[in-house]
């Protein structure tokens, strides 16, 4: 097969961004070009942190993800829903791990981001919901628009439903705008596993996840 021609002209790219403290390329239309195929081959997203900046996937592939630290007890039925990690725990170790730059923006979302799966919940109906548990977890991606600071989708496994039996269980993921995609299953455990799993194919782009089964909101 013959070999892509733009493919050495790209890698320089990806190296630039990664070697340019705000992930900055020069605008010129060969640049330019090379972003957008970058772009569109998922391999560089619009970086959070930097206006006009750009972010390599490579280098967020290195980034922590964050979970309840207990969720594997939970799915080997070790401890109960009431004994997850709270949602503001995972959001004190993801801060935690950000450099202290982008610490006080990431605290000035921290209600947003706690809060905005209740918010999203209600659009199912109020009188549907039972939350018996919410879990919340911080992935390194992008969507639509950029994500949290150090380039991290939002989300949450939470329950839409009258009570366990019924309804559903509801994996979404946000980026820090109004950009989202949510799968809804049959069991918590599936519920979870799917959160693991994201985390394990992390970084991704929201529209990547539609392979998987999850719709855009």
């Amino acid at each position: 097969m013959p070999q892509d021609p733009h493919a050495a002209f790209d890698h320089s790219v990806l190296d630039l961004i990664e070697h340019s403290p705000i992930g900055a390329v020069p605008h010129t239309p060969s640049y330019v070009d090379a972003l957008g195929r970058l772009y569109a081959s998922h391999q560089v997203y619009a970086d959070a942190d930097h206006r006009g900046g750009h972010v390599t996937v490579r280098s967020l592939a290195t980034r922590p993800c964050f979970q309840p630290a207990n969720v594997d007890a939970l799915l080997a039925g070790a401890i109960d829903a009431d004994a997850l990690e709270p949602n503001a725990k995972v959001y004190d170790r993801y801060v935690a791990s950000l450099p202290a730059a982008l610490r006080p923006r990431a605290e000035s979302l921290r209600a947003m981001v706690i809060g905005k799966p209740a918010h999203h919940r209600a659009k199912h109906g109020a009188a549907e919901v039972h939350d018996p548990l919410h879990a919340m977890f911080l992935v390194p991606g992008a969507g639509p628009h950029p994500g949290l600071p150090g380039n991290y989708l939002h989300g949450a496994v939470f329950h839409v439903g009258a009570d366990d039996a019924s309804g559903s269980w509801v994996v979404q993921v946000h980026d820090v705008d109004d950009g989202a995609s949510e799968i809804q299953l049959t069991t918590l455990g599936e519920a979870l596993n799917t959160m693991q799993e994201l985390l394990g194919i992390m970084p991704f782009h929201l529209s990547e996840l539609a392979a998987l089964g999850f719709k855009a909101n």
